[in-house]
């Protein structure tokens, strides 16, 4: 894929700030729902959380994924850059600024957005996360993801990337004991909504270094696993359309004698 096959910046920002406005309204939204409907039952509550993210960003990595990559997380959208700057491939490093901030703002948008649905006050949380085992876990949840990401691209299996992701994160929601927030701008979101999916600000420098950490340890594996992984980061998180085009026509237009050769 080449750059000209990639669409327009601010139509890729547009998907960027939608869709992580909807999967920050979807973790809050049912956050507060669960609060409602199973008061008193702090295990329910997170069954009930969990699932409604693994279906809401399964559904928004397909559906903006197109477009944009549905990135939703400055920390696969930095990997996109470092993994394949080399081969230029991924996110050029000015984009990634620019998806960055479609990033944060979508995703506090989205935390507005869940709190007017279910009529809740718009304060700041006031729930303290920075513990030592929460920012580890953290590292754990967010170093996984990355190599998740870039290894299904890598190995040509993009395609099950939205229903992979939402996956791990919905596990991960279970045995990391921060419930996996792997991502700078929804745990910037969270914040603004003193709820039970809520982050007080206080916690976020630790709860953002700790995924920057776990963006290292991932883009480490990824590299330790894969690497020639550059050649596909324009794949991340899903293939582009445009990319799986040119490779059928490229089949197409394959000599027969090719095309012979590569059937079993």
């Amino acid at each position: 894929m080449t750059r000209s096959d990639v669409p327009p910046l601010p139509r890729r920002l547009l998907a960027e700030l939608l869709g992580t406005a909807l999967l920050v309204a979807v973790v809050v939204g049912s956050g507060i729902a669960a609060e409602q409907l199973s008061p008193g039952d702090v295990g329910l509550q997170l069954l009930e959380n969990s699932t409604a993210t693994v279906l809401g960003l399964t559904v928004l990595i397909l559906l903006f994924g197109p477009v944009s990559g549905a990135h939703f997380n400055p920390v696969v959208s930095l990997a996109d850059w470092f993994i394949g700057r080399r081969a230029g491939t991924g996110l050029p490093l000015a984009e990634v600024g620019a998806y960055a901030v479609a990033q944060v703002v979508g995703a506090v948008l989205g935390a507005v957005l869940a709190n007017a649905m279910f009529g809740v006050s718009m304060a700041l949380s006031a729930k303290d996360r920075a513990t030592g085992p929460h920012l580890l876990a953290e590292v754990v949840a967010t170093s996984v993801l990355v190599a998740l990401i870039f290894g299904l691209a890598r190995t040509g299996r993009g395609a099950v990337a939205a229903p992979a992701v939402g996956a791990w994160i919905g596990a991960a929601y279970w045995f990391t004991s921060s419930t996996s927030f792997a991502n700078p701008a929804v745990t910037v979101g969270r914040v603004f909504s003193d709820t039970f999916a809520g982050i007080a600000p206080g916690s976020v420098p630790g709860f953002v270094g700790a995924q920057v950490v776990g963006l290292a340890v991932g883009i480490g594996i990824t590299l330790a696993l894969y690497p020639d992984a550059a050649a596909n980061a324009d794949d991340v998180v899903v293939p582009h359309p445009s990319t799986d085009l040119t490779r059928a026509t490229h089949a197409v237009d394959a000599p027969t004698s090719n095309r012979q050769e590569t059937l079993p």
